[in-house]
């Protein structure tokens, strides 16, 4: 019963979520070529308000509960478990103050209104997975892009999303670079919960009733080998993943 009304419900979603995506494209357009970077700065912060609760339709509710405040004067490193794109906005709303850019593979540059254009244009960098070179240069240039300005980067360091919720083993070395390219950044571990159960029929329709819930941990300075920070940061984040269980 619950897998047939998720049917209506995700239609209602998809047509929220496309709206605001077409609605906010050209707002973007004209606060980035008129207004410039802090004007369409709000106007991405706004638009994943609107995308974060459109999931509402689908009785989605959302927890964000952090140990302490996040500061907004030093560069920041955000490592955060991945479950689905639904990750996306809530972390975009929530950390608005500490400018979020990301880590995006290259695909994510073209076609897709609001959501290319800000990743083009709002600081992020777009990776091409099959080139590692490229890839690790453009993630060294989003650290020396933190550092210069105080802001901050999100970082999913198991590679792709895990479709059951359960933690997949970090590959370190985008992590790595980050730290060597923004040495005065604070790494701050995120655990994510629920967002999976969106997706556990796939792509159409969407779950319902996910209480999606993210949990920021204590901080950490990168102070020490960074083998040994990044595996501390894993362990916390790794272990705020229960939603599997």
């Amino acid at each position: 019963m619950q897998k047939l009304l998720s049917y209506p419900l995700t239609a209602l979603y998809f047509l929220f979520f496309g709206l605001s995506l077409v609605v906010f494209h050209p707002i973007q357009w004209v606060c980035y070529n008129v207004f410039g970077y802090t004007a369409h700065k709000k106007s991405v912060s706004i638009l994943n308000w609107f995308l974060m609760r459109s999931t509402h339709f689908l009785g989605t509710h959302y927890s964000f509960r952090k140990k302490s405040k996040i500061p907004t004067n030093r560069p920041i490193i955000f490592v955060a478990n991945h479950q689905s794109m639904n990750d996306i906005p809530p972390l975009i709303w929530f950390f608005r103050k500490n400018h979020p850019k990301f880590v995006s593979k290259k695909e994510l540059g073209k076609g897709i209104p609001s959501v290319s254009y800000n990743l083009r244009h709002g600081g992020s960098v777009l990776i091409d997975r099959k080139d590692a070179r490229q890839a690790l240069t453009e993630i060294a240039k989003l650290g020396k892009y933190i550092e210069k300005h105080n802001r901050s980067a999100v970082i999913f360091p198991e590679g792709t999303r895990s479709r059951t919720g359960h933690p997949k083993r970090f590959q370190p070395m985008g992590l790595k670079i980050l730290m060597k390219n923004a040495p005065s950044a604070l790494i701050v571990p995120i655990s994510i919960n629920n967002s999976w159960k969106l997706l556990k029929y796939g792509k159409y329709p969407y779950g319902l009733g996910s209480h999606f819930t993210i949990d920021v941990h204590t901080p950490v300075e990168i102070k020490g080998n960074a083998d040994d920070i990044i595996a501390e940061v894993e362990q916390t984040v790794t272990a705020g993943v229960t939603s599997f269980k």
